[in-house]
């Protein structure tokens, strides 16, 4: 059997090599590997998500509420009822909602557990479609069995503890049957490998599948965490979610005396700044590529591991650029688009940005909408949906429709070359940008300069097209249209001069938005990422001819508490010219 084991996991190490973002050698197929059930599991992983005791009250009355939808089982089976979403079911069949039971910490709540649990593992022969079954879903369940065990096991009767432990070794084996084959998504399959990993520990696995293991979960983590710690999705919200896993495991490791893999403290040591880098002053990440409201105490459970510290600036890997001072803040997008396997969640946003002062998030884009808005998804995605400039209302990226049978939501042209390059003046920060997304359909490239004044007073922009090389310029008229979605909170009132719009704050401070050579218009716009859900707001809006060398310069500026200067003042020297 360790031969066969140790075959299995060699092969998947192959087969998940990656060049240039994509994968080049071929996943293998081999027979499922029958994993021995464990007699007794030595440790368990600590769930470190908040949890709600009253949740485990609500489940016991047959009430399950997943991504939006609740459905009450009125006594059935929640595993035998029709799902009212895939996402639903998804979120049925992980168990992640085994913490709420645990944290209720009573007899009633640790029999439900038990027995929603029997009723699942006593399941045969799901469809391969069931979501129950996928390797993420399964992933996910394997990591909720683990950290939930004590509550599982404790007072339970021989039939439910062999049930339990043939289960895990099932489901070991579906895992590293599935890191072979192209059954997990490229995305998925660092949560699959950590899981097997954690199998392996929590079961005391013999040493050479423990190493295979920690060899395959090492590999998927240096090909997805980059050198910045960034995700190579580029989505923020996937660095949380994984950092939630992560630390248990490095727990795991603590607890058995052992000396955790260095890749996996590296990791850590990496992606916790680098949330940082995409928070604002208000607690909440930077609405990019995917991510919505964000989940306070997610958060805090996070920062718990490092002392508070200031956030770098820079993220080059990723694609992200931070510029602070005096309260005034822009989180910028500096990024090309995921690797293909990697886009499913990815957006359209190339060289947007957010502003934000203070506690104030003040420019925004319409981030990610909740999972009962799913309708929205498409929208969000949208170039239209940014703080930034789209040609002809097009976007800068291809999204294949979630329908497509080749490359369902995945993103399948964008820009191919974006540039950076940051340097400080004598009067203040300054970031130049251009990507290339409309160069193949327009032949033009969109050049944006941003920058922030060392007082904080003004943030400054500059937005040019520019003829691609090698490329003819379309002789159709086009339009380009410049937005800058505000957040719901900011109240917005076009100024007297019809080339200013004023801004106010929920603290109170008064922002003056101007353009130069344009006139801006006040439309609607949609926040996904409320935590209530969708809701409306503002935009500001600037369109005109999308001309070759179309040169437009805006500013916002901070005039309740520091008077009304010209806006000709402190402008720094790279926009001068």
């Amino acid at each position: 059997m360790r031969e066969r084991l140790d075959r299995l996991l060699r092969l998947a190490a192959q087969a998940a090599e990656f060049a240039v973002g994509r994968v080049v050698a071929p996943y293998q197929a081999w027979r499922a590997i029958r994993f021995r059930a464990p007699e007794r599991l030595r440790i368990a992983p600590q769930d470190i998500r908040t949890a709600d005791a009253t949740v485990a009250d609500e489940i016991y009355a047959g009430y399950f509420s997943f991504d939006g939808k609740i459905l009450n089982v009125r006594g059935r089976s929640p595993f035998s009822v029709e799902p009212p979403s895939v996402g639903w079911r998804r979120s049925l069949g992980g168990f992640s909602w085994l913490r709420h039971l645990r944290v209720a910490d009573t007899p009633l709540a640790r029999e439900n557990a038990r027995a929603l649990v029997g009723e699942f593992i006593e399941l045969r022969g799901l469809p391969a479609e069931d979501p129950a079954v996928e390797p993420v879903v399964a992933a996910r369940r394997m990591l909720s069995f683990l950290a939930h065990s004590p509550m599982l096991l404790d007072g339970a009767e021989a039939e439910f503890y062999d049930g339990f432990m043939r289960a895990l070794a099932e489901g070991a084996g579906s895992l590293s049957l599935a890191l072979g084959r192209r059954h997990a998504r490229a995305a998925d399959r660092l949560l699959c490998a950590l899981a097997l990993l954690e199998f392996g520990i929590c079961a005391d696995a013999d040493s050479e599948m423990q190493s295979q293991a920690t060899k395959l979960f090492i590999q998927e983590l240096e090909r997805q965490i980059l050198r910045d710690g960034g995700h190579i999705g580029r989505n923020p919200k996937t660095i949380l979610e994984l950092l939630l896993d992560f630390l248990p495991l490095w727990q795991l490791y603590a607890a058995r005396g052992v000396n955790p893999p260095q890749a996996l403290f590296g990791a850590i040591e990496r992606m916790i700044p680098m949330l940082r880098l995409l928070q604002h002053g208000d607690g909440a990440l930077a609405l990019f590529n995917g991510m919505d409201a964000t989940a306070p105490g997610k958060l805090a459970t996070v920062f718990m591991h490092e002392p508070p510290r200031d956030p770098p600036l820079s993220a080059p890997q990723s694609g992200y650029q931070r510029m602070v001072t005096n309260g005034a803040l822009a989180i910028i997008d500096a990024g090309a688009p995921p690797p293909q396997e990697f886009s499913r969640a990815a957006h359209a946003g190339a060289l947007s940005f957010e502003f934000s002062l203070g506690r104030d998030r003040v420019v925004v884009n319409c981030g990610a909408p909740s999972a009962q808005q799913e309708a929205l998804r498409e929208i969000a995605r949208a170039t239209a949906a940014h703080s930034t400039l789209a040609i002809d209302d097009q976007s800068s990226c291809e999204i294949a429709p979630v329908s497509s049978k080749r490359h369902p939501g995945l993103i399948v042209d964008g820009p191919r070359n974006v540039r950076m390059e940051r340097r400080q003046t004598k009067s203040g920060q300054v970031i130049e940008l251009a990507h290339d997304g409309y160069a193949r359909r327009f032949g033009l490239i969109h050049e944006r300069t941003l920058a922030l004044t060392n007082d904080g007073v003004r943030f400054i922009g500059q937005e040019r097209l520019v003829v691609a090389p090698d490329v003819v310029a379309q002789a159709t008229p086009l339009q380009f249209v410049l937005r800058f979605h505000l957040h719901p909170g900011v109240r917005v009132q076009m100024h007297a001069d019809e080339r200013k719009v004023e801004l106010t704050l929920p603290s109170g401070a008064l922002l003056l938005f101007e353009a130069s050579n344009f006139a801006p218009k006040i439309e609607e716009s949609l926040f996904f990422a409320a935590p209530e859900g969708a809701r409306k707001t503002v935009q500001i809006v600037i369109t005109g001819p999308a001309a070759a060398q179309m040169r437009l310069r805006w500013s916002f500026r901070r005039v309740a508490d520091f008077g009304d200067r010209d806006a000709s003042d402190a402008v720094p020297a790279s926009l001068d010219s």
